[in-house]
């Protein structure tokens, strides 16, 4: 129950936004270069080393793939999508959230995987089979949006992991907390698993 528990408030703070009154956070994605007992230097996607402080209560979760059947009726989903051309969404990926994390961040907001891109937190209230992949009706907070999950895009959840499992070169999604002398505290991790990139 305790790994469930601390998994879910991981899960949390990577697909959620900040509490009133918290500065933004910072979310860093990339391939891990050192890491060490005090810290973790990222090297980012557009090139640059980020070195992040990691603390006793730096959470780390890892990802594991699922099928795109997994989505079903009922499932509590995070979803980064992009404008469509029919001017619905497309998800450029899917998390399947954990039954303890349902309700996380529940809401649309704006996303920065691509330019232009949101987050839609909720749950799946009807899956319609399409040429091109499945449409989600997805239900949050009183409010609908109609989301294309193609093949290509990326579906998976949440485990549990620990420190020991960042290694130099694996794939990572940081949520960081910034200071105000322009450093960097890792709040949560996600690291990839078994060849599965963190998608979000």
């Amino acid at each position: 129950m305790r790994i469930r528990s601390l998994l879910a408030v991981i899960v949390a703070s990577c697909l959620a936004l900040p509490a009133l009154g918290q500065q933004p956070a910072t979310r860093v994605r990339g391939n891990i270069a050192t890491v060490d007992a005090s810290s973790i230097t990222v090297t980012a996607r557009d090139g640059q080393q980020v070195k992040l402080g990691l603390t006793p209560e730096t959470g780390v979760a890892a990802v594991k793939a699922l099928d795109l059947q997994a989505i079903q009726p009922g499932s509590y989903i995070g979803t980064a999508a992009k404008p469509a051309a029919d001017g619905g969404l497309e998800a450029i990926e899917v998390v399947v959230f954990p039954e303890a994390a349902r309700g996380t961040g529940e809401g649309q907001f704006p996303w920065d995987l691509v330019p232009g891109s949101s987050m839609t937190n909720g749950t799946v209230n009807g899956v319609v089979e399409v040429a091109k992949g499945r449409t989600l009706d997805v239900m949050f907070k009183g409010q609908k949006a109609s989301i294309t999950v193609p093949p290509s895009a990326p579906v998976v959840t949440f485990g549990p992991a620990e420190r020991a499992d960042l290694k130099p070169g694996l794939p990572v999604f940081v949520t960081a907390r910034p200071a105000a002398d322009g450093t960097m505290t890792a709040a949560r991790i996600v690291v990839g698993r078994d060849g599965v990139a963190p998608p979000m």
